[in-house]
């Protein structure tokens, strides 16, 4: 999934191509995507985008006069910029804006999931971006995790948007693997020098992945992003830290990859998918 680094670059990227450029037709292709009603997207045909931003890990382009649309890429949801515009509807497509100098955005998803969506929000309405906590750049976000006596999971409560936005699996499986800490502990049990440890690592690995995604060109096309992570996705390849082959826990849909030396003291963590095949 794209996370904060891969939005951020891209808003940047937009904003260049597409600040001032005027909505010329939108062609909502996923017949679930939209979940919004009113405002209706013909609203925004002829209106011209003042800027492309984001929070959290949605896009927002804003179409001013408080109109604004909101995209979210979801697990395999991608962004292509055509030039010029097509009329084609690849496999997994959610919608295409087309614009007055004969371009277009075109959002997709890879995959058999049909997650990414797209809201039309009117002035005064926040939609989803109403739930979500702090950035990582936001003081805010570092008092929470230096103060909160949570028991959940520190694996779980990085990725919960509602408490802190913008990060998702595989920074988060980076982070705590820099900071020697088990994807299964909780905040409540951390001290404060590693809570610290943790606020700065986390800033530190999302602005150097920014660095690096900022030098990339193009939209999100590739069906597969990540390849900068330094323990996601790597089950069985040698650990950044001590050189140990990565482990995972396994889950329906996902899974979380650790050092069993670098990260739990030696102990493997339950995987309840490989309790089962083991039965």
């Amino acid at each position: 999934m794209p996370e904060l680094p891969e939005m951020q670059a891209l808003a940047e990227r937009l904003d260049a191509v597409l600040a001032g450029s005027a909505v010329t037709g939108i062609d909502p292709l996923g017949f679930t995507a939209l979940k919004t009603v009113t405002p209706s997207p013909t609203e925004l045909v002829g209106r011209t985008v003042a800027g492309v931003g984001r929070r959290g890990k949605y896009l927002v382009l804003d179409l001013g006069d408080g109109l604004r649309v909101l995209v979210h890429l979801s697990q395999a949801g991608r962004l292509d910029i055509e030039s010029p515009a097509k009329a084609t509807r690849p496999k997994g497509s959610v919608v295409r804006i087309r614009f007055d100098d004969d371009s277009a955005i075109l959002v997709r998803e890879h995959g058999s999931q049909r997650k990414a969506a797209w809201w039309v929000l009117g002035p005064g309405d926040d939609g989803p971006l109403a739930a979500l906590g702090p950035e990582p750049d936001d003081e805010a976000f570092a008092e929470l995790l230096m103060t909160s006596d949570s028991t959940r999971r520190v694996h779980t409560v990085l990725r919960d948007q509602r408490m802190l936005a913008g990060l998702g699996r595989g920074y988060v499986d980076d982070v705590l693997n820099a900071v020697g800490l088990s994807p299964f502990c909780s905040l409540r049990s951390l001290s404060t020098e590693q809570r610290s440890a943790l606020v700065a690592t986390i800033r530190s690995l999302l602005a150097d992945a920014l660095d690096q995604e900022r030098g990339r060109t193009g939209g999100l096309s590739e069906p597969k992003l990540g390849q900068r992570f330094a323990v996601h996705n790597r089950v069985g390849q040698p650990c950044p830290r001590c050189g140990q082959p990565l482990l995972r826990v396994s889950y329906e849909s996902y899974e979380i990859v650790y050092c069993r030396h670098c990260q739990t003291n030696g102990r493997t963590l339950a995987d309840r998918r490989l309790s089962r095949l083991l039965r």
